[in-house]
């Protein structure tokens, strides 16, 4: 058993312990917000949080994910209230979506270790693949969410304003359950 924490919960895989994690986190918690691009780790959309890096899914085993914290696109925030959310909202740097889980990630964890980060670190951080084309806007909606998360200025999106219907739905593998349960 691979035990380890998921957006906040705590999770046990009784699955093989080599077993990738984008895989554990699609198919075995139905978090499908990480994407599975290309299974070599280049292309980014597969890209998660764990402990504070962006580390592409498919190349990690929950085995090496043993006592870390994951963090994937629904746990960043269930409202779309995170500051790079906002931010790539608002500078319409979303096109077909598919990589933007993963680039979402790749950018909260640059601001996390890097709060005003400059257009190199940037560069070195997001290294995403995207084929529709959004790198003109990226830069800027990483310096316009980095701004917001420092008060020093406002995205520019509306509020989210989404109906809890519409929300990242609690997943019933990553609720807690009693002991014994």
């Amino acid at each position: 058993m691979t035990k380890f924490t998921v957006n906040n919960q705590p999770v046990e895989y009784l699955l093989d312990p080599e077993t990738p994690l984008l895989w554990a986190l699609r198919d075995a918690s139905n978090l499908t917000g990480t994407k599975y691009g290309c299974g070599t780790g280049e292309c980014g959309a597969c890209t998660v949080d764990i402990d504070g890096e962006a580390v592409p899914s498919c190349r990690v085993s929950i085995a090496a994910c043993e006592g870390r914290f994951v963090t994937t696109i629904e746990g960043l925030s269930r409202d779309r209230s995170h500051p790079v959310q906002q931010a790539f909202a608002a500078m319409n740097v979303v096109q077909c979506g598919y990589c933007i889980p993963g680039m979402v990630m790749a950018a909260a964890a640059l601001l996390k270790r890097k709060p005003m980060p400059a257009d190199a670190d940037i560069d070195a951080a997001i290294t995403n693949i995207c084929r529709c084309g959004i790198y003109p806007r990226l830069r800027e909606a990483i310096r316009r969410a980095a701004q917001a998360a420092q008060g020093q200025a406002l995205v520019g999106a509306p509020p989210p304003g989404i109906d809890p219907a519409g929300a990242a739905h609690a997943v019933p593998a990553l609720t807690p359950r009693a002991p014994g349960g």
